[in-house]
């Protein structure tokens, strides 16, 4: 189903999703106060503010808060014509979009109404650096024990970036089930552009679930696909409908793009039309066009797209293909498409695609942050490498030696709310006690697979990526690098990244590809120790793991993956 107009409260629940419709850019844009938007021309503005702000440092104090109410329940869905169970945000995948402005408190209250027996939950929202907010980050068994059936939870957090994100479970493999959704927050652009359309969500889609696919992933490969879905609707065989985009020429779009597959690269595109790129992940960029974007696993482009064709042809193909480089096999790889239309009434169009070569590639030589900053010099470095393990005859992935298994009934928040200070190994803790110290990490790895890396409560700078071996040797950009939340170690390659230690927690990093992070791809930082409980409610936080281990101990559940 699609989910375009904002819901403050529950909707009703869906079984089976609407068709797909045209996109309609005024139920996107969230009502707001006279000072503090911009108009088609002066997007470089906000209120008393501009894209000139250093939003690192000052943020608007808007006194507003936005407040959602989400019930997350099991579905039938048939998003491409063939019926199957899913899991939906009040009723809809992808979910409702969060839409605040930038400085704004955020709000989401989570009820767990699955009746799956096994299905605790966790809502997290990627990309948010949750400043001194850490247990609002929504990962089980790192910030949070998993929300029980029957229970609820709240999330509260200030949208200090302002851009384009998502929010998706933290839980097991449930964010590729369907519980997940956009976030827009509105705010400053590098670039002008007439109309908003939202969040476009590219996701790959199987007919069966992921936790049946998950089975044969940890056999030893990843499972083939069957399809894949743009903003949760696509045709398969003599199924399904594809979503239409209105577009009026002359009329330029902004589009926000999210990569939410659970193993799928994809290359975007549109047919004879130009993509202006204006901000990666939540940074603001300068302007750079392109007529094939790379978009990985969790990462994120905003682009503006000038409706300048209509003379060529009156419908066109949106496009997000699937790499074979670097995603699972997908039985509809080439048929994963939207229409763009300048008439009344889409048709199916005739035009071609751009040329492009099937390749894992990240965006990162044309990434260049607005805001400029300079990396410091290392307080800490490290180097580790990304392999494989068999445990109990069963595929794992490991980094620093390690495959992650982290306990979902004693999240590492809470362990140092109750004053513990060793870890164990198969945590994979790495302890950085030093505040605001420059953390200097390379990833590296021998195997041919390519990895999406995501970095939870901080944005970092690609310091260097690439392949073949790294040595000391390896030129390090240190001079505004691009900055983001999630690039691609490449196959055979390295990714050297440096983040500051400025907010205290425990923040995970871990491959975004679902399999991997089941199978133990990940680490976390504990970053200033002695100032985490501090910032914690550690009360709310006991209560929610005391009924969720009464609920895991009464059902008998058993984890089976990583933990995250």
């Amino acid at each position: 189903m699609l989910a375009w107009s904002l819901a403050l409260v529950a909707s009703s629940l869906l079984s089976t999703p609407t068709a797909a419709s045209p996109f309609s850019p005024s139920s996107n844009l969230y009502p707001r106060a006279a000072c503090s938007g911009n108009t088609a021309s002066t997007r470089n503005e906000w209120c008393d503010y501009s894209i000139d702000t250093d939003y690192t440092t000052e943020v608007p104090d808007t006194g507003v808060t936005k407040e959602y109410w989400f019930e997350l329940t099991d579905v039938t869905v048939a998003p491409d014509g063939v019926s199957r169970s899913a899991m939906a945000v009040n009723g809809s995948i992808p979910g409702p979009t969060i839409f605040a402005d930038w400085g704004d408190t955020v709000v989401v209250h989570v009820t767990n109404s699955l009746t799956t027996s096994q299905n605790g939950t966790s809502i997290h929202f990627h990309g948010i650096r949750q400043n001194y907010t850490n247990e609002n980050d929504g990962v089980s068994s790192i910030t949070q024990c998993p929300t029980a059936p029957g229970d609820s939870v709240t999330y509260s957090w200030r949208a200090m970036q302002y851009g384009s994100t998502w929010y998706h479970s933290h839980f097991a493999l449930q964010a590729w089930e369907g519980i997940a959704g956009g976030i827009i927050i509105n705010g400053p652009a590098t670039a002008n552009y007439d109309e908003d359309l939202g969040i476009v969500f590219l996701s790959d889609w199987d007919h069966q679930t992921v936790d049946e696919l998950y089975q044969q992933a940890e056999a030893g490969g990843p499972p083939t696909l069957d399809n894949g879905l743009i903003n949760g609707t696509n045709v398969y065989d003599d199924g399904g409908s594809r979503l239409e985009v209105s577009f009026t020429s002359g009329t330029s779009y902004r589009m926000r793009l999210v990569n939410g597959a659970v193993d799928s690269h994809f290359k975007f595109s549109i047919d004879n039309h130009t993509l202006q790129v204006i901000a990666s992940d939540l940074i603001p960029i300068e302007p750079y066009e392109t007529t094939v974007l790379d978009i990985g696993m969790g990462q994120r482009y905003d682009v503006i797209v000038t409706a300048d064709q209509a003379s060529v042809a009156d419908n066109f193909w949106m496009r997000a293909i699937p790499q074979s480089a670097c995603s699972s096999e997908n039985d509809n790889a080439d048929n994963i498409r939207a229409i763009v239309t300048y008439a009344d009434t889409a048709s199916t169009p005739t035009t071609d695609g751009w040329d492009y070569t099937d390749s894992c590639d990240d965006e990162t030589d044309n990434l260049v942050p607005y805001i400029s900053k300079t990396v410091g010099t290392a307080g800490f470095d490290s180097e580790t490498a990304a392999g494989t393990a068999i445990t109990d005859g069963l595929f794992k992935w490991t980094l620093n030696s390690t495959s992650m298994v982290v306990d979902w009934e004693d999240p590492t928040l809470l362990q140092v709310v109750n004053g513990n200070t060793t870890f164990d190994t198969s945590d994979a803790v790495i302890q950085l006690p030093t505040a605001d110290e420059w953390v200097y990490l390379v990833i590296d790895t021998t195997l041919s697979i390519p990895h999406p890396i995501h970095l939870h409560g901080h944005d970092f700078f690609v310091l260097a990526q690439g392949t073949g071996d790294y040595s000391s040797s390896v030129s390090l950009n240190t001079a505004n690098p691009p900055r983001r939340d999630t690039a691609m170690l490449p196959a055979s390659g390295y990714l050297a990244i440096a983040f500051q230690a400025d907010n205290p927690g425990a923040w995970l990093m871990h491959c975004h590809i679902g399999w991997h992070t089941s199978e133990g791809f990940a680490l976390q930082f504990v970053e200033r120790y002695d100032e985490i409980a501090a910032t914690t409610d550690g009360d709310a936080l006991m209560d929610s793991c005391s009924t969720w281990t009464t609920f895991q101990s009464g059902q008998s559940i058993v984890q089976d993956d990583s933990g995250i």
